[in-house]
């Protein structure tokens, strides 16, 4: 469910401007929902697996965060991706397959993508966290 959902070509964001241009497009997505309490390890856990293999991996085109909100229970992912096609390559990690498989059966709200523009965005060299999800 959540892979078909990321999946999908949802905001496009051309990088164009007078002085320079990219043939790549950013697509960008919002997805929200609600995860079942008894479900709760194993769909963290399931979410660290996908970071821990886009860090052994570092694709450079690809943004992605995920939070937890302060219920307990509501989880929101963002993710962007810079491809020629729109295209998002998040699905084809095969933690990210295995994250969306039975995703169904794990939460309690249908997921809610919203496609987003990118205003601007700040990342240090090192990161904010070397971690994993935190609880």
């Amino acid at each position: 469910m959540l892979l078909a959902l990321v999946s999908l070509r949802v905001a496009r964001c051309n990088s164009l401007s007078l002085t320079s241009w990219s043939p790549f497009v950013i697509t960008s997505v919002v997805v929200s929902y609600q995860v079942k309490p008894e479900a709760m390890a194993e769909h963290v856990r399931l979410i660290e697996a996908v970071f821990d293999q886009l860090r052994a991996e570092r694709p450079a085109n690809i943004e992605y965060k995920v939070v937890r909100l302060a219920d307990g229970v509501s989880f929101v992912h963002l993710s962007s991706a810079e491809t020629p096609d729109g295209s998002n390559p998040l699905p084809e990690l095969a933690a990210f397959r295995e994250f969306g498989r039975d995703s169904g059966d794990r939460v309690a709200t249908q997921p809610a993508p919203t496609p987003a523009d990118i205003i601007g965005s700040y990342y240090p060299a090192g990161g904010l966290t070397s971690g994993s999800a935190e609880s």
